[in-house]
């Protein structure tokens, strides 16, 4: 395991998680830790880490923006190598770390490193521009693919991803009047993050345990 790994759940899960953060927030967050734990109690690893401009910000203290999504595949590929040691491995990341995850998915997949992708809140378009999507990899996607999407996600609804024309290896899994981190108005739906949270991770379990391991040792 890398040095810079914050690893959750149990070290035999027969699923590991590498997971991302999004663009602002690092991999320690209350959220973060809130989702790792869930996943935790569904019997599943998740090993955290943060890209590289966002680990400057704990020594510098200078919130600088993150690199375009392009610009950070080869530090999303090199953790992947230094921790793909697991029976059956998920990439993922929240927002744009799934981002991220997505564009180097199919290459992994294909190579048999890794057994599918998981999206926490994909951003499909950016806030307030509907008409600059970022799906056109999602088309032609080949990899078993997961993503958890609050319904009124400012970043891509339920009623605007209907219309994307995603590849048929990408599972939507909607949470109940969830906003980009799944937090939903309790006076509209009558449920809490946590519980919406609580049912994201009990999804992933659910669809992982579907997977092909990509080791047969254990």
């Amino acid at each position: 395991m890398g040095p810079n790994i914050l690893a959750t759940g149990p070290k035999d899960a027969r699923t590991t998680i590498i997971l991302a953060h999004g663009a602002g927030g690092a991999m320690d967050t209350k959220w973060m830790e809130d989702i790792c734990q869930a996943l935790s109690r569904q019997n599943v690893q998740v090993l955290r880490f943060e890209f590289g401009y966002m680990a400057a910000r704990r020594t510098t203290g200078k919130r600088s923006p993150p690199p375009r999504a392009n610009g950070l595949l080869d530090e999303y590929r090199q953790v992947i190598s230094e921790n793909a040691n697991h029976r059956r491995l998920v990439i993922g990341g929240k927002s744009m770390g799934g981002r991220v995850a997505s564009m180097i998915a199919d290459d992994l997949y294909q190579q048999g490193v890794i057994s599918g992708l998981l999206c926490l809140g994909y951003p499909f378009h950016p806030t307030g521009k509907p008409e600059n999507l970022r799906t056109a990899h999602l088309a032609t996607l080949r990899t078993p693919t997961l993503i958890c999407q609050g319904t009124r996600d400012p970043f891509g609804s339920k009623d605007e991803v209907a219309s994307y024309g995603l590849a048929a290896s990408i599972t939507m899994n909607w949470l109940d009047d969830g906003d980009h981190d799944f937090k939903p108005r309790k006076a509209v739906s009558g449920k809490t993050l946590s519980e919406n949270i609580e049912a994201a991770a009990q999804r992933i379990s659910s669809w992982a345990a579907e997977l092909n391991d990509v080791r047969k040792d254990g």
